[in-house]
């Protein structure tokens, strides 16, 4: 564990959103955004999907969340809304190695809320946070390669396409799908 990161910001605030650490209680919050989702994200997340089944899977989710926060394995956030107060996207920082140190950051946002640009705040906030306070040297992202919107955003924020990887993921349909590569370095974002 690396004692220079037990005092990381848990909470971020953007202009219209606090992405906050998920705590012990944000369980049912994260299943109604789940299930108000499901159809949206189960293509992209069918481990969630498939993990969060009642109010009391989504309390565990979260407690697990943040267990892993502590040790250090992942970061995972909810993204409120701040002048509603309710949960409308998750986003994390999974698969990380300290060697380097990098990390593959995933996300999600209530389908209501997509366009409005509330996911750009959010990301540049968390590729600040990657770099900044995680000191990570790079960032990694993948997008289903139809997923257009993620693609677009993951440019808008810096990220650059660094290849494919063909058949990488198979929807619940059963059907193969390429995975588009994206990466970002320490270099790039300017530090």
């Amino acid at each position: 564990m690396r004692p220079d990161l037990f005092n990381i910001d848990t909470a971020i605030l953007t202009t219209r959103t606090l992405t906050r650490r998920m705590r012990e209680g944000d369980g049912a919050a994260f299943y109604e955004l789940v299930q108000a989702n499901h159809s949206y994200i189960e293509e992209h997340f069918p481990i969630i999907v498939e993990s969060v089944r009642s109010p009391d899977d989504g309390e565990i989710f979260a407690r697990q969340r943040l267990a892993h926060w502590l040790v250090q394995k992942e970061y995972a956030f909810g993204i409120w809304r701040v002048d509603e107060a309710d949960m409308i996207g998750f986003v994390h920082f999974r698969n990380i190695d300290w060697q380097t140190p990098r990390a593959e950051i995933s996300y999600f946002l209530h389908q209501n809320q997509a366009g409005k640009g509330i996911m750009t705040e959010v990301m540049s906030r968390m590729v600040q946070f990657a770099f900044k306070q995680l000191q990570l040297n790079k960032l990694v992202l993948k997008t289903l390669i139809d997923n257009y919107g993620s693609q677009r955003l993951a440019r808008k924020v810096g990220f650059r396409r660094e290849g494919d990887l063909r058949h990488e993921y198979r929807k619940a349909s059963g059907v193969l799908l390429d995975v588009m590569l994206f990466g970002l370095t320490r270099e790039e974002y300017g530090e």
